[in-house]
Protein backbone atom coordinates (compact mmCIF):
# COMPACT_ATOMS: atom_id res chain seq x y z
CA UNK A 1 0.00 0.00 0.00
CA UNK A 2 1.25 3.53 -0.88
CA UNK A 3 1.71 5.91 1.74
CA UNK A 4 2.27 9.79 1.46
CA UNK A 5 3.05 13.08 3.58
CA UNK A 6 3.37 16.46 3.03
CA UNK A 7 6.02 17.46 5.40
CA UNK A 8 7.89 20.30 3.60
CA UNK A 9 10.13 21.49 6.48
CA UNK A 10 11.41 17.31 7.50
CA UNK A 11 14.86 16.42 6.09
CA UNK A 12 13.62 12.79 7.61
CA UNK A 13 10.44 10.91 7.35
CA UNK A 14 10.03 7.88 8.55
CA UNK A 15 6.51 5.02 8.61
CA UNK A 16 5.54 2.89 11.57
CA UNK A 17 3.07 0.94 10.54
CA UNK A 18 1.66 -2.03 12.47
CA UNK A 19 4.94 -1.91 14.48
CA UNK A 20 7.24 -2.34 11.55
CA UNK A 21 9.30 1.00 10.74
CA UNK A 22 10.67 1.73 7.11
CA UNK A 23 12.16 5.38 5.65
CA UNK A 24 10.23 7.27 3.79
CA UNK A 25 11.91 8.90 0.83
CA UNK A 26 10.96 12.64 -1.15
CA UNK A 27 8.50 12.32 -4.01
CA UNK A 28 10.47 13.86 -6.61
CA UNK A 29 7.26 15.18 -8.69
CA UNK A 30 5.86 16.77 -5.67
CA UNK A 31 7.73 19.66 -3.72
CA UNK A 32 7.80 18.91 0.27
CA UNK A 33 5.78 15.32 -0.23
CA UNK A 34 7.23 11.62 0.98
CA UNK A 35 6.26 8.88 0.02
CA UNK A 36 6.82 4.35 0.41
CA UNK A 37 5.26 1.39 0.36
CA UNK A 38 4.09 -0.79 3.18
CA UNK A 39 1.73 -3.98 3.54
CA UNK A 40 -1.23 -2.78 5.48
CA UNK A 41 -4.59 -3.46 5.00
CA UNK A 42 -8.12 -2.01 6.30
CA UNK A 43 -7.73 -1.16 9.85
CA UNK A 44 -3.95 -1.07 9.90
CA UNK A 45 -2.32 1.18 12.61
CA UNK A 46 -0.06 3.80 11.21
CA UNK A 47 1.75 7.01 12.03
CA UNK A 48 4.68 9.04 10.51
CA UNK A 49 7.85 10.52 12.73
CA UNK A 50 9.76 13.43 11.64
CA UNK A 51 13.36 14.33 12.04
CA UNK A 52 13.08 11.13 14.70
CA UNK A 53 10.45 12.79 17.05
CA UNK A 54 7.53 10.88 18.28
CA UNK A 55 5.50 8.83 15.75
CA UNK A 56 2.27 11.52 14.99
CA UNK A 57 -0.86 10.71 13.30
CA UNK A 58 -1.66 11.26 9.69
CA UNK A 59 -2.40 14.86 9.03
CA UNK A 60 -4.77 12.96 6.51
CA UNK A 61 -6.32 10.34 8.58
CA UNK A 62 -9.75 8.58 7.81
CA UNK A 63 -9.89 6.63 11.27
CA UNK A 64 -8.92 7.67 14.63
CA UNK A 65 -9.65 4.46 16.54
CA UNK A 66 -8.15 5.97 20.02
CA UNK A 67 -8.50 9.69 19.55
CA UNK A 68 -6.95 12.41 18.24
CA UNK A 69 -3.97 11.28 20.14
CA UNK A 70 -3.50 8.40 19.02
CA UNK A 71 -2.14 6.09 15.89
CA UNK A 72 -4.27 6.89 12.58
CA UNK A 73 -5.64 3.42 11.11
CA UNK A 74 -6.03 2.54 7.17
CA UNK A 75 -9.84 2.85 5.85
CA UNK A 76 -10.58 0.69 2.94
CA UNK A 77 -13.83 2.40 1.88
CA UNK A 78 -14.50 0.05 -1.31
CA UNK A 79 -15.33 -2.48 1.49
CA UNK A 80 -18.80 -1.18 2.42
CA UNK A 81 -21.46 -2.72 0.31
CA UNK A 82 -24.43 0.33 -0.01
CA UNK A 83 -27.67 -0.63 -0.08
CA UNK A 84 -29.41 2.68 -1.52
CA UNK A 85 -28.73 4.03 -4.98
CA UNK A 86 -29.43 7.25 -4.36
CA UNK A 87 -29.81 10.15 -6.94
CA UNK A 88 -29.66 13.01 -4.94
CA UNK A 89 -32.17 15.31 -3.55
CA UNK A 90 -31.07 19.16 -3.76
CA UNK A 91 -31.40 22.02 -1.79
CA UNK A 92 -34.47 23.84 -3.69
CA UNK A 93 -37.61 23.18 -2.04
CA UNK A 94 -35.71 21.62 0.74
CA UNK A 95 -36.38 21.56 4.41
CA UNK A 96 -33.33 20.56 6.74
CA UNK A 97 -33.05 19.79 10.57
CA UNK A 98 -30.01 20.24 12.53
CA UNK A 99 -29.20 17.51 14.50
CA UNK A 100 -26.03 16.84 17.13
CA UNK A 101 -25.52 13.55 17.55
CA UNK A 102 -24.17 13.43 20.75
CA UNK A 103 -27.71 14.64 22.23
CA UNK A 104 -30.38 13.22 19.60
CA UNK A 105 -30.57 9.60 21.63
CA UNK A 106 -29.20 9.28 24.80
CA UNK A 107 -26.90 6.85 23.39
CA UNK A 108 -24.90 9.30 21.52
CA UNK A 109 -24.31 7.40 18.84
CA UNK A 110 -24.79 7.68 14.98
CA UNK A 111 -25.91 3.92 15.22
CA UNK A 112 -29.25 4.77 17.97
CA UNK A 113 -29.80 8.31 15.72
CA UNK A 114 -30.48 6.39 12.63
CA UNK A 115 -32.75 4.30 14.11
CA UNK A 116 -34.91 7.76 14.75
CA UNK A 117 -34.77 8.77 11.12
CA UNK A 118 -38.11 7.67 10.32
CA UNK A 119 -39.79 10.94 12.80
CA UNK A 120 -38.08 12.96 10.59
CA UNK A 121 -39.07 11.17 7.39
CA UNK A 122 -42.91 11.47 8.76
CA UNK A 123 -42.27 15.10 9.84
CA UNK A 124 -41.55 16.27 6.38
CA UNK A 125 -38.11 17.52 6.36
CA UNK A 126 -35.98 16.67 3.73
CA UNK A 127 -32.14 16.99 4.77
CA UNK A 128 -30.50 16.19 8.23
CA UNK A 129 -28.27 18.73 8.95
CA UNK A 130 -25.55 16.87 11.22
CA UNK A 131 -23.01 18.74 13.49
CA UNK A 132 -19.44 18.08 13.07
CA UNK A 133 -18.23 14.65 13.28
CA UNK A 134 -14.17 15.33 13.06
CA UNK A 135 -12.24 13.56 16.01
CA UNK A 136 -11.79 15.45 19.32
CA UNK A 137 -10.73 14.74 22.77
CA UNK A 138 -13.01 12.59 24.94
CA UNK A 139 -16.61 11.30 24.20
CA UNK A 140 -18.73 14.62 24.46
CA UNK A 141 -18.94 17.58 22.73
CA UNK A 142 -20.22 20.26 19.98
CA UNK A 143 -17.66 18.59 17.56
CA UNK A 144 -16.54 22.81 16.70
CA UNK A 145 -13.13 21.64 18.07
CA UNK A 146 -12.25 18.75 15.89
CA UNK A 147 -9.39 17.57 14.38
CA UNK A 148 -8.26 15.08 11.98
CA UNK A 149 -10.28 16.42 9.26
CA UNK A 150 -10.55 13.09 7.26
CA UNK A 151 -11.86 10.94 10.09
CA UNK A 152 -15.40 10.35 12.02
CA UNK A 153 -15.21 10.87 15.55
CA UNK A 154 -14.83 7.25 17.20
CA UNK A 155 -17.40 7.29 19.87
CA UNK A 156 -19.99 8.02 17.42
CA UNK A 157 -19.24 5.36 15.61
CA UNK A 158 -16.78 5.40 13.16
CA UNK A 159 -16.32 5.89 9.28
CA UNK A 160 -18.66 2.79 9.21
CA UNK A 161 -20.66 4.34 11.77
CA UNK A 162 -21.71 7.24 9.46
CA UNK A 163 -22.01 5.08 6.38
CA UNK A 164 -24.54 2.90 8.06
CA UNK A 165 -26.61 6.20 9.13
CA UNK A 166 -26.22 7.66 5.33
CA UNK A 167 -27.46 5.23 3.73
CA UNK A 168 -30.91 4.66 6.42
CA UNK A 169 -31.53 8.52 5.96
CA UNK A 170 -31.24 7.60 1.84
CA UNK A 171 -33.55 4.92 1.84
CA UNK A 172 -35.99 7.12 3.81
CA UNK A 173 -35.43 9.53 0.91
CA UNK A 174 -33.90 12.01 3.15
CA UNK A 175 -30.44 13.59 2.21
CA UNK A 176 -27.40 14.48 4.90
CA UNK A 177 -25.71 17.41 4.92
CA UNK A 178 -22.66 17.77 7.07
CA UNK A 179 -21.15 21.13 9.52
CA UNK A 180 -17.42 21.10 8.86
CA UNK A 181 -14.96 23.59 10.24
CA UNK A 182 -12.13 24.99 8.28
CA UNK A 183 -11.49 28.12 9.89
CA UNK A 184 -9.68 26.62 12.58
CA UNK A 185 -8.63 23.24 14.50
CA UNK A 186 -9.11 22.33 18.31
CA UNK A 187 -6.48 23.24 20.71
CA UNK A 188 -5.96 19.93 22.03
CA UNK A 189 -4.94 16.94 19.44
CA UNK A 190 -3.68 19.32 16.41
CA UNK A 191 -0.60 18.01 15.21
CA UNK A 192 -0.70 20.00 11.80
CA UNK A 193 1.66 22.57 12.65
CA UNK A 194 4.57 19.57 13.03
CA UNK A 195 3.99 18.42 9.35
CA UNK A 196 3.75 21.76 7.97
CA UNK A 197 2.60 25.60 7.50
CA UNK A 198 -1.01 24.69 8.03
CA UNK A 199 -1.31 28.05 10.28
CA UNK A 200 -0.38 31.51 9.53
CA UNK A 201 0.62 34.35 11.43
CA UNK A 202 -0.01 36.87 8.81
CA UNK A 203 -3.96 36.44 9.85
CA UNK A 204 -5.41 36.28 13.36
CA UNK A 205 -8.68 34.64 14.76
CA UNK A 206 -10.49 34.79 17.56
CA UNK A 207 -9.25 31.05 18.06
CA UNK A 208 -5.34 32.45 17.22
CA UNK A 209 -3.35 32.04 14.57
CA UNK A 210 -5.40 31.96 10.73
CA UNK A 211 -5.90 28.37 8.70
CA UNK A 212 -3.07 29.51 5.79
CA UNK A 213 -5.00 30.33 2.94
CA UNK A 214 -2.74 32.97 1.22
CA UNK A 215 0.70 32.41 2.66
CA UNK A 216 3.56 30.55 1.79
CA UNK A 217 2.90 27.11 1.67
CA UNK A 218 -1.31 27.60 1.30
CA UNK A 219 -1.64 25.78 -1.77
CA UNK A 220 -0.95 22.63 0.04
CA UNK A 221 -3.25 23.97 3.02
CA UNK A 222 -5.81 24.60 0.59
CA UNK A 223 -5.51 21.39 -1.29
CA UNK A 224 -5.83 19.65 1.96
CA UNK A 225 -9.24 21.35 2.78
CA UNK A 226 -10.73 20.63 -0.96
CA UNK A 227 -9.97 17.08 -0.45
CA UNK A 228 -11.23 17.15 2.80
CA UNK A 229 -14.23 18.32 1.63
CA UNK A 230 -14.88 16.58 -1.09
CA UNK A 231 -14.28 12.74 0.81
CA UNK A 232 -17.37 13.98 2.82
CA UNK A 233 -19.28 13.91 -0.38
CA UNK A 234 -17.45 10.94 -2.46
CA UNK A 235 -16.86 8.34 0.27
CA UNK A 236 -19.47 9.09 2.59
CA UNK A 237 -22.03 10.32 -0.25
CA UNK A 238 -23.03 13.05 1.42
CA UNK A 239 -25.29 15.59 -0.03
CA UNK A 240 -24.14 18.60 0.82
CA UNK A 241 -21.54 21.05 3.34
CA UNK A 242 -22.39 23.32 6.31
CA UNK A 243 -19.36 25.45 6.32
CA UNK A 244 -18.55 27.10 9.57
CA UNK A 245 -17.94 30.64 9.71
CA UNK A 246 -16.93 31.89 6.43
CA UNK A 247 -16.59 35.25 7.74
CA UNK A 248 -13.42 33.62 9.87
CA UNK A 249 -11.30 32.26 6.41
CA UNK A 250 -8.82 34.76 6.05
CA UNK A 251 -7.86 35.03 2.18
CA UNK A 252 -6.21 37.65 0.27
CA UNK A 253 -5.88 35.52 -3.06
CA UNK A 254 -7.55 36.57 -5.83
CA UNK A 255 -9.08 33.18 -6.55
CA UNK A 256 -10.68 33.36 -2.53
CA UNK A 257 -10.83 29.42 -1.27
CA UNK A 258 -14.76 29.67 -1.40
CA UNK A 259 -14.59 30.05 -4.96
CA UNK A 260 -12.34 27.32 -5.57
CA UNK A 261 -14.52 25.29 -3.04
CA UNK A 262 -17.51 25.61 -4.93
CA UNK A 263 -16.15 24.94 -8.23
CA UNK A 264 -14.83 21.69 -7.08
CA UNK A 265 -17.88 20.42 -5.56
CA UNK A 266 -19.62 21.90 -8.69
CA UNK A 267 -17.14 19.73 -10.50
CA UNK A 268 -17.75 16.94 -8.41
CA UNK A 269 -21.79 16.79 -8.85
CA UNK A 270 -21.31 16.93 -12.85
CA UNK A 271 -19.02 13.80 -12.24
CA UNK A 272 -21.21 12.01 -9.71
CA UNK A 273 -24.64 13.05 -11.63
CA UNK A 274 -26.64 13.83 -8.44
CA UNK A 275 -27.12 17.39 -7.05
CA UNK A 276 -24.33 18.85 -4.68
CA UNK A 277 -24.61 21.90 -2.43
CA UNK A 278 -22.82 24.19 0.08
CA UNK A 279 -23.94 26.45 2.52
CA UNK A 280 -22.03 28.53 4.04
CA UNK A 281 -22.43 30.54 7.92
CA UNK A 282 -21.66 34.22 7.73
CA UNK A 283 -21.73 36.86 9.35
CA UNK A 284 -20.69 39.67 6.61
CA UNK A 285 -24.49 40.20 4.51
CA UNK A 286 -22.23 39.94 1.53
CA UNK A 287 -24.49 38.38 -1.30
CA UNK A 288 -21.04 37.64 -3.27
CA UNK A 289 -20.99 34.55 -1.08
CA UNK A 290 -24.28 33.35 -2.89
CA UNK A 291 -23.52 34.81 -5.98
CA UNK A 292 -22.58 32.63 -8.91
CA UNK A 293 -19.46 32.89 -9.82
CA UNK A 294 -20.37 33.60 -13.63
CA UNK A 295 -21.65 36.97 -11.99
CA UNK A 296 -18.69 37.75 -10.06
CA UNK A 297 -19.61 35.38 -6.74
CA UNK A 298 -18.15 32.57 -5.04
CA UNK A 299 -20.76 30.57 -6.06
CA UNK A 300 -22.03 29.01 -2.74
CA UNK A 301 -25.37 27.57 -2.88
CA UNK A 302 -26.99 29.16 0.28
CA UNK A 303 -26.23 31.14 3.81
CA UNK A 304 -27.89 30.72 7.05
CA UNK A 305 -29.64 34.46 7.69
CA UNK A 306 -29.16 35.38 11.11
CA UNK A 307 -30.91 38.40 10.35
CA UNK A 308 -34.43 36.74 9.89
CA UNK A 309 -33.52 34.83 13.39
CA UNK A 310 -33.07 38.00 15.10
CA UNK A 311 -35.75 40.09 14.09
CA UNK A 312 -38.35 36.53 15.27
CA UNK A 313 -36.38 36.16 18.35
CA UNK A 314 -36.67 39.91 19.66
CA UNK A 315 -40.17 39.73 17.74
CA UNK A 316 -41.48 36.56 19.81
CA UNK A 317 -39.80 37.61 23.00
CA UNK A 318 -38.88 41.43 23.30
CA UNK A 319 -35.04 40.67 24.09
CA UNK A 320 -33.40 43.55 22.93
CA UNK A 321 -29.51 42.72 24.42
CA UNK A 322 -26.55 42.51 22.41
CA UNK A 323 -26.79 41.98 18.68
CA UNK A 324 -31.00 41.99 19.26
CA UNK A 325 -30.54 46.06 19.77
CA UNK A 326 -30.47 46.74 16.43
CA UNK A 327 -33.67 44.28 15.41
CA UNK A 328 -35.95 45.28 18.88
CA UNK A 329 -36.70 48.69 17.83
CA UNK A 330 -38.99 48.48 15.41
CA UNK A 331 -38.66 43.84 15.36
CA UNK A 332 -42.27 43.57 12.79
CA UNK A 333 -40.67 46.23 10.61
CA UNK A 334 -37.34 44.40 10.96
CA UNK A 335 -39.21 41.02 10.08
CA UNK A 336 -41.02 42.89 7.24
CA UNK A 337 -37.59 43.92 5.87
CA UNK A 338 -35.89 40.53 6.11
CA UNK A 339 -39.71 38.54 4.44
CA UNK A 340 -38.90 40.92 1.55
CA UNK A 341 -35.14 42.11 0.97
CA UNK A 342 -33.36 38.86 2.71
CA UNK A 343 -30.87 40.62 5.09
CA UNK A 344 -32.04 43.39 7.64
CA UNK A 345 -28.63 45.07 7.53
CA UNK A 346 -28.28 45.91 3.98
CA UNK A 347 -25.49 48.60 4.20
CA UNK A 348 -27.46 50.07 7.57
CA UNK A 349 -25.68 50.86 10.99
CA UNK A 350 -25.36 48.58 13.36
CA UNK A 351 -25.21 50.05 17.03
CA UNK A 352 -24.03 46.42 17.78
CA UNK A 353 -20.95 46.94 15.66
CA UNK A 354 -20.74 50.57 16.10
CA UNK A 355 -20.96 50.80 11.82
CA UNK A 356 -22.26 50.28 9.14
CA UNK A 357 -23.21 46.40 8.32
CA UNK A 358 -24.22 44.53 5.12
CA UNK A 359 -24.83 45.21 1.25
CA UNK A 360 -28.35 44.99 -0.35
CA UNK A 361 -29.40 41.62 -2.16
CA UNK A 362 -29.98 41.97 -5.18
CA UNK A 363 -33.38 40.08 -5.39
CA UNK A 364 -33.55 39.32 -9.39
CA UNK A 365 -30.18 37.44 -9.24
CA UNK A 366 -30.69 35.54 -6.11
CA UNK A 367 -33.20 32.58 -5.51
CA UNK A 368 -34.94 32.98 -1.81
CA UNK A 369 -34.06 29.46 -1.45
CA UNK A 370 -30.22 30.52 -0.72
CA UNK A 371 -30.98 31.74 2.37
CA UNK A 372 -32.04 29.42 5.59
CA UNK A 373 -34.44 30.72 7.86
CA UNK A 374 -34.93 29.29 11.25
CA UNK A 375 -36.28 30.28 14.73
CA UNK A 376 -33.54 28.30 17.01
CA UNK A 377 -30.35 26.97 16.07
CA UNK A 378 -27.62 24.97 17.97
CA UNK A 379 -25.59 28.73 18.40
CA UNK A 380 -28.84 30.58 19.56
CA UNK A 381 -29.75 28.01 21.44
CA UNK A 382 -26.46 26.63 23.55
CA UNK A 383 -24.52 29.95 23.18
CA UNK A 384 -26.96 31.61 26.17
CA UNK A 385 -25.96 30.82 29.73
CA UNK A 386 -28.52 28.30 30.76
CA UNK A 387 -28.72 26.89 26.52
CA UNK A 388 -32.41 27.48 27.59
CA UNK A 389 -34.87 26.68 24.00
CA UNK A 390 -37.72 29.35 23.03
CA UNK A 391 -40.19 26.50 24.79
CA UNK A 392 -38.67 27.53 27.97
CA UNK A 393 -40.30 30.88 27.79
CA UNK A 394 -43.12 31.51 25.24
CA UNK A 395 -46.25 29.96 25.36
CA UNK A 396 -47.27 27.57 22.45
CA UNK A 397 -49.23 29.80 20.76
CA UNK A 398 -45.89 31.78 20.20
CA UNK A 399 -44.10 28.77 19.57
CA UNK A 400 -47.05 27.77 16.39
CA UNK A 401 -46.39 31.29 15.19
CA UNK A 402 -42.87 30.78 14.98
CA UNK A 403 -42.84 27.78 13.25
CA UNK A 404 -46.03 29.31 10.88
CA UNK A 405 -43.51 32.18 10.16
CA UNK A 406 -39.86 29.58 9.48
CA UNK A 407 -42.23 27.31 7.75
CA UNK A 408 -44.18 29.63 5.46
CA UNK A 409 -41.23 32.15 4.85
CA UNK A 410 -39.46 32.73 1.54
CA UNK A 411 -36.49 30.78 2.72
CA UNK A 412 -35.09 27.70 2.83
CA UNK A 413 -36.44 26.58 6.75
CA UNK A 414 -34.25 25.07 8.84
CA UNK A 415 -35.03 23.57 12.21
CA UNK A 416 -33.16 22.62 15.37
CA UNK A 417 -33.64 19.23 16.74
CA UNK A 418 -36.32 18.95 19.13
CA UNK A 419 -38.48 22.42 18.30
CA UNK A 420 -40.82 20.47 16.81
CA UNK A 421 -42.46 18.96 19.53
CA UNK A 422 -41.52 22.09 21.59
CA UNK A 423 -38.78 19.86 23.56
CA UNK A 424 -38.21 20.56 27.42
CA UNK A 425 -34.72 20.14 27.41
CA UNK A 426 -32.16 22.69 26.86
CA UNK A 427 -29.43 22.41 25.05
CA UNK A 428 -26.52 23.65 26.98
CA UNK A 429 -22.51 24.20 26.07
CA UNK A 430 -20.37 21.25 26.88
CA UNK A 431 -16.98 19.80 26.53
CA UNK A 432 -14.83 16.40 27.53
CA UNK A 433 -11.52 18.13 27.60
CA UNK A 434 -8.72 15.46 28.83
CA UNK A 435 -6.56 18.05 29.13
CA UNK A 436 -6.91 19.75 32.89
CA UNK A 437 -5.40 22.79 32.08
CA UNK A 438 -7.92 23.33 28.82
CA UNK A 439 -11.01 21.99 30.85
CA UNK A 440 -10.28 24.52 33.40
CA UNK A 441 -9.62 27.47 31.08
CA UNK A 442 -13.08 26.37 29.23
CA UNK A 443 -14.75 26.07 32.37
CA UNK A 444 -13.47 30.00 33.95
CA UNK A 445 -13.92 31.41 30.30
CA UNK A 446 -17.69 30.51 30.13
CA UNK A 447 -18.64 31.67 33.81
CA UNK A 448 -16.57 34.75 33.19
CA UNK A 449 -18.14 35.66 29.88
CA UNK A 450 -21.64 35.61 31.42
CA UNK A 451 -20.31 37.06 34.80
CA UNK A 452 -20.04 40.25 32.25
CA UNK A 453 -23.60 40.20 31.64
CA UNK A 454 -24.89 39.66 35.60
CA UNK A 455 -24.82 36.01 35.77
CA UNK A 456 -24.06 34.59 38.88
CA UNK A 457 -20.93 31.97 38.30
CA UNK A 458 -23.02 28.90 39.62
CA UNK A 459 -26.21 29.62 37.44
CA UNK A 460 -23.90 29.21 34.70
CA UNK A 461 -23.82 25.37 33.24
CA UNK A 462 -20.19 23.72 34.46
CA UNK A 463 -19.29 22.54 30.69
CA UNK A 464 -17.06 19.52 31.85
CA UNK A 465 -19.95 18.34 34.26
CA UNK A 466 -21.11 14.90 32.04
CA UNK A 467 -24.81 16.13 33.63
CA UNK A 468 -24.50 19.37 31.66
CA UNK A 469 -24.64 16.88 28.18
CA UNK A 470 -27.13 14.84 30.36
CA UNK A 471 -29.46 17.65 30.42
CA UNK A 472 -29.45 18.61 26.74
CA UNK A 473 -30.50 14.71 25.80
CA UNK A 474 -33.83 15.05 23.72
CA UNK A 475 -36.29 13.30 25.25
CA UNK A 476 -37.79 11.21 23.27
CA UNK A 477 -41.16 10.41 25.85
CA UNK A 478 -42.40 14.11 25.22
CA UNK A 479 -43.92 14.07 21.94
CA UNK A 480 -46.40 11.35 22.90
CA UNK A 481 -47.46 14.33 25.65
CA UNK A 482 -48.87 17.47 25.84
CA UNK A 483 -48.40 20.33 24.70
CA UNK A 484 -46.27 18.77 22.82
CA UNK A 485 -48.34 16.22 21.01
CA UNK A 486 -49.83 19.37 19.76
CA UNK A 487 -46.98 21.65 18.75
CA UNK A 488 -45.67 18.25 17.03
CA UNK A 489 -49.08 17.73 15.24
CA UNK A 490 -48.78 21.38 14.02
CA UNK A 491 -45.30 21.03 12.56
CA UNK A 492 -46.04 18.17 10.20
CA UNK A 493 -49.45 20.37 8.98
CA UNK A 494 -46.86 23.06 7.91
CA UNK A 495 -44.76 20.40 6.37
CA UNK A 496 -47.33 19.01 4.42
CA UNK A 497 -48.35 22.65 3.27
CA UNK A 498 -45.06 23.73 2.14
CA UNK A 499 -44.90 20.69 0.27
CA UNK A 500 -48.47 21.13 -1.43
CA UNK A 501 -48.22 23.99 -2.58
CA UNK A 502 -46.33 25.77 -4.69
CA UNK A 503 -46.14 29.23 -3.95
CA UNK A 504 -44.48 28.19 -0.55
CA UNK A 505 -41.44 27.23 -2.68
CA UNK A 506 -41.17 30.13 -4.88
CA UNK A 507 -37.61 31.17 -5.34
CA UNK A 508 -38.63 34.64 -6.11
CA UNK A 509 -38.40 36.77 -2.67
CA UNK A 510 -39.60 40.24 -4.38
CA UNK A 511 -42.91 38.44 -5.02
CA UNK A 512 -43.21 38.18 -1.18
CA UNK A 513 -46.26 40.77 0.18
CA UNK A 514 -46.24 42.10 3.86
CA UNK A 515 -48.15 44.19 6.41
CA UNK A 516 -48.25 44.93 9.90
CA UNK A 517 -49.15 46.85 12.83
CA UNK A 518 -45.89 46.89 15.42
CA UNK A 519 -48.56 48.26 18.43
CA UNK A 520 -51.20 45.30 17.69
CA UNK A 521 -48.28 43.03 17.37
CA UNK A 522 -49.52 41.53 14.31
CA UNK A 523 -47.83 40.32 10.75
CA UNK A 524 -49.15 38.86 7.58
CA UNK A 525 -47.55 38.35 4.38
CA UNK A 526 -48.91 37.12 0.62
CA UNK A 527 -46.35 34.17 -0.97
CA UNK A 528 -48.99 34.31 -4.30
CA UNK A 529 -52.19 32.97 -3.23
CA UNK A 530 -50.64 31.49 0.20
CA UNK A 531 -51.83 34.39 2.62
CA UNK A 532 -50.04 33.95 6.14
CA UNK A 533 -51.12 36.47 9.51
CA UNK A 534 -49.70 35.57 13.06
CA UNK A 535 -50.70 37.29 16.14
CA UNK A 536 -48.43 37.83 19.18
CA UNK A 537 -50.50 39.76 21.08
CA UNK A 538 -52.16 38.37 24.21
CA UNK A 539 -55.63 39.31 22.69
CA UNK A 540 -57.35 38.83 19.68
CA UNK A 541 -56.34 40.80 16.18
CA UNK A 542 -58.10 42.32 13.18
CA UNK A 543 -56.37 41.74 10.23
CA UNK A 544 -57.85 42.93 6.85
CA UNK A 545 -56.71 40.72 3.94
CA UNK A 546 -58.21 42.04 1.53
CA UNK A 547 -61.58 41.34 -0.55
CA UNK A 548 -60.75 38.26 -2.47
CA UNK A 549 -62.54 35.12 -0.46
CA UNK A 550 -59.53 32.87 1.15
CA UNK A 551 -60.17 29.44 2.66
CA UNK A 552 -58.73 28.58 5.67
CA UNK A 553 -55.11 25.66 4.77
CA UNK A 554 -54.32 25.31 8.86
CA UNK A 555 -55.08 27.34 11.79
CA UNK A 556 -53.58 26.94 15.44
CA UNK A 557 -56.50 28.03 16.89
CA UNK A 558 -59.81 27.44 15.29
CA UNK A 559 -61.00 30.65 13.37
CA UNK A 560 -63.21 31.26 10.03
CA UNK A 561 -62.04 33.04 6.89
CA UNK A 562 -62.17 36.78 6.27
CA UNK A 563 -65.55 38.04 6.72
CA UNK A 564 -66.91 40.06 3.06
CA UNK A 565 -65.41 43.30 5.01
CA UNK A 566 -61.64 41.38 4.51
CA UNK A 567 -60.97 41.35 7.78
CA UNK A 568 -59.53 38.33 9.53
CA UNK A 569 -60.02 37.97 13.28
CA UNK A 570 -57.29 35.79 14.43
CA UNK A 571 -56.87 34.51 18.70
CA UNK A 572 -54.39 36.13 20.64
CA UNK A 573 -51.01 34.51 20.21
CA UNK A 574 -52.19 32.34 17.34
CA UNK A 575 -51.33 31.99 13.71
CA UNK A 576 -53.59 30.81 10.91
CA UNK A 577 -52.66 29.73 6.96
CA UNK A 578 -55.44 30.39 4.04
CA UNK A 579 -55.63 30.10 0.20
CA UNK A 580 -56.99 32.64 -1.55
CA UNK A 581 -59.53 31.66 -4.19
Amino acid sequence: MQFEVWAPQADRVTLQCDGATRALERDPERTGWWRGEAEAQDGSRYGFALDGGPVLPDPRSRRQPDGPDGLSAVVDHGRYTWRTEWAGRPLPGAVLYELHVGTYTREGTLEAAAERLGHLAELGVTHVELMPLCPFPGRHGWGYEGVSLWAVHEPYGGPEGLKRFVDRAHELGLGVVLDVVHNHLGPSGNYLPAFGPYFTDTHHTPWGSAVNLDAPGSDEVRAYLLGSALAWLRDYRIDGLRLDAVHALADTRAFHFLEELSTAVDTLAAEAGRPLFLIAESDLNDPRLITSRAEGGFGLHAQWNDDFHHCLHTALTGESQGYYADFGRAPLAALAKTLTGGYFHDDTYSSFRGRRHGRPLDRSRVAAHRLLGYSQTHDQVGNRAQGDRLAASLSPGLLACAAALTLTAPFTPMLFMGEEWAAGTPWQFFTDHTDPELAEAVRRGRRREFAAHGWKEEDVPDPQDPATRDRSCLDWSEPAREPHARVLDWYRRLLALRHEQADLTDPDLADTKVAYDEQGRWLAFRRGDVRVAVNLAEGPAAIPLGPRRARVLAAWEPVEGPGADGVLHVPGESCVVLLQE
